[in-house]
């Protein structure tokens, strides 16, 4: 009788311990489920219009989005960030007088200007009316204010761009109507990085409005080509926007996302809003990856 309860308390001792075994088993096997299967965070997909695109994040030191960024393309007016760089390198007055002359502006594309010839500006004037409402007049007269005139400012530009390691970027006039203005994606992040180290360059491309002093006297508004920079939930450093019928519609920016410095460029667009479309849906995508980022961490 004594080893029959014996063997029944072996028993029932034998069968606890292979339940609680089992117990712990099941329990790994749900982990090891949820390590094998872990729940996915798709990143939300970039649509952008412009035929290239390139978005390069300055803090990382690496681009973030990628299309057609090598391609070699005319860039129109983004050409006037270089201008503006090598006539604040020569340290002329900014507020020397700089006036309007006869031009060829017309034979060569029929460009529309608000500035009449004879109207005289101080050089500063005429540099924020280059880069915020993209003045090719003003950037005209600044290439004639130049030392050495216009060929010696378009030599600068192209040193300029070596020095910056623009391998791929050429300049043969100093506003963008010239198609063999030639750059790449890749290569107007380095000019747009450089271009921000400018102070007057970040303060008159991200300017909303500038008024001058007409021939009659009365008041001529000026807009900022790009009107991202009257929204207030971009915080912009550098802005500029090109057109001519070779390069579509083109826009640069150097912006803080999220707080996060990128450089955006968008090239080759075509409507009328695509370019500001791509920028606002970059900004979206941007701020809706970087809201994943901040729940997985």
């Amino acid at each position: 009788m004594k080893k029959r309860l014996l063997m029944l308390a072996l028993l029932g001792h034998a069968l606890a311990a292979q339940a609680a075994h089992a117990g712990t088993h099941r329990h790994h096997l749900k982990v090891d489920d949820a390590l094998s299967h872990p729940k996915t965070h798709k990143t939300p997909l970039l649509r952008v219009q412009s035929h290239i695109a390139l978005i390069y994040d300055e803090q990382d030191r690496r681009p973030l989005y990628n299309k057609n960024s090598e391609t070699v393309v005319p860039i129109a007016s983004i050409t006037k960030l270089m201008t503006a760089m090598v006539m604040l390198d020569a340290r002329l007055p900014m507020d020397e007088a700089v006036s309007v002359e006869e031009d060829e502006l017309n034979r060569i594309r029929r460009a529309k200007s608000r500035l009449r010839v004879g109207m005289t500006l101080t050089r500063s004037e005429m540099l924020k009316l280059a880069l915020m409402a993209s003045e090719n007049r003003a950037a005209l007269a600044l290439a004639r204010s130049y030392p050495g005139g216009p060929a010696a400012m378009v030599a600068a530009m192209n040193a300029k761009a070596r020095v910056l390691g623009m391998q791929n970027t050429r300049f043969f006039d100093p506003t963008g109507l010239d198609s063999d203005n030639v750059s790449t994606a890749q290569d107007l992040v380095k000019m747009v990085a450089a271009a921000r180290l400018y102070p007057l360059i970040h303060q008159y491309t991200t300017s909303t409005s500038h008024s001058v002093e007409g021939l009659r006297g009365r008041p001529v508004r000026f807009s900022n080509t790009n009107p991202l920079v009257r929204n207030a939930s971009w915080d912009i450093g550098v802005s500029k926007t090109g057109y001519i019928s070779e390069a579509g519609l083109c826009l640069v920016m150097e912006a803080k996302i999220k707080q996060r410095p990128v450089i955006i460029v968008l090239l080759d667009s075509w409507g009328k809003h695509t370019r500001v479309g791509d920028a606002n849906r970059i900004k979206k995508w941007m701020e809706k990856v970087s809201f994943q980022d901040s729940q997985r961490s």
